[in-house]
């Protein structure tokens, strides 16, 4: 009776093994017959790119200062000059701080055009010129400012425009000896200028007069000053507004363009020194009268050593104390082997 309940347990169990047996090898079936669930769909959509951090820009690289916006007050505006030490070698300047040099402004032509007001000139000392200037208004000489950066030796002479956006300034470097003539050439009516040279190569000369009378065909005349080589004096042309040049005449004697000197005498401006105030005057011809509209201080500042810091005593050093040595204790009493004494 026993032995046939026991076997009837253990049938159960194995039956119930077989079950759960079964069960399990279903679920894997549906699963595996189940589609599989698509991924969760990305943060971004997929016609858009995923946001990523810009890469940091580099600093750009740093610049000339350029000159700040000059006031007309009413008072002579002093045009900024900075004279460092590297100008002072270069010049061949002895300064010191008792004597500094003294640095003048020149102004040597000025020009129209619409509203603009160009002025041509340079800085230099009582011997050596420093640097051309182009200072320039577009409000009736109210404000003012340079659209040509300095260049180093060189001057400014002459400028003309035949519209409102084609113009011209000549120049020519003047250190050692005067040189290497060039063009100042605009097209968008003096707010930008570019350089041009006349010869390709390193020559010597000034540009004593120029013309255009249109937006290409041009003269100008050089002067070689002491050439024993050629002629003193020579007469070129252009055919596309100053780009290149063509000799067509020299002479020992000077050669004129006659319709500049008539047309710049006619234009209505001019520059004159002031000794009153020891200023350029820039003024206008208003009928039987002139009317000055902006004046610039002669004297623009002084060339000097930068003052030297004087050297700094060095601190102090504390030297440490030294404890001197604590003598050494006595040493201790060996104990007395003998008996103490009786009382």
């Amino acid at each position: 009776m026993l032995d046939s309940k026991l076997e009837s347990i253990a049938m159960k169990r194995v039956a119930g093994a077989v079950w759960v047996f079964a069960c399990i090898v279903c679920t894997h079936a549906q699963r595996a017959q189940a589609p599989a669930k698509p991924d969760p769909a990305p943060a971004n959509p997929v016609n858009q790119l995923p946001t990523t951090k810009a890469p940091q820009q580099s600093q750009p690289p740093e610049k000339a200062e350029t000159p700040a916006v000059l006031q007309n007050t009413g008072k002579p505006i002093i045009v900024p000059f900075h004279c460092t030490d590297d100008d002072m070698q270069w010049a061949g300047m002895s300064c010191t701080e008792e004597e500094p040099c003294p640095i003048y402004l020149e102004i040597s032509a000025v020009e129209t055009v619409g509203k603009r007001i160009v002025l041509l000139g340079n800085l230099h000392t009582v011997s050596t010129t420093l640097y051309s200037v182009i200072l320039s208004s577009d409000d009736d000489g109210a404000t003012w400012g340079e659209p040509y950066e300095r260049m180093r030796g060189a001057t400014l002479d002459h400028v003309q425009f035949v519209d409102f956006q084609n113009g011209w300034a000549s120049g020519q470097t003047m250190v050692p000896v005067a040189r290497d003539p060039f063009l100042l050439i605009t097209s968008d009516g003096g707010k930008s200028w570019r350089l041009r040279p006349i010869f390709s190569e390193s020559s010597g000369g000034t540009i004593l007069q120029f013309w255009f009378d249109s937006v290409s065909t041009g003269a100008l005349v050089i002067d070689r000053v002491e050439n024993a080589d050629s002629s003193r004096y020579e007469l070129y042309e252009t055919p596309n507004g100053g780009e290149t040049w063509m000799i067509r005449r020299t002479s020992d004697r000077p050669i004129a363009i006659k319709r500049a000197a008539l047309e710049r005498a006619d234009s209505g401006w001019r520059v004159r020194a002031d000794a009153r105030s020891k200023s350029y005057a820039v003024e206008k011809n208003q009928g039987e009268r002139w009317t000055s509209i902006v004046r610039f201080l002669v004297h623009a500042g002084n060339c000097q050593p930068a003052p030297r810091v004087p050297a700094q005593a060095p601190e102090p050093v504390e030297t440490p104390r030294v404890e001197p040595p604590k003598p050494s204790p006595a040493p201790a009493r060996p104990p007395s082997l003998k008996p103490p004494p009786k009382k």
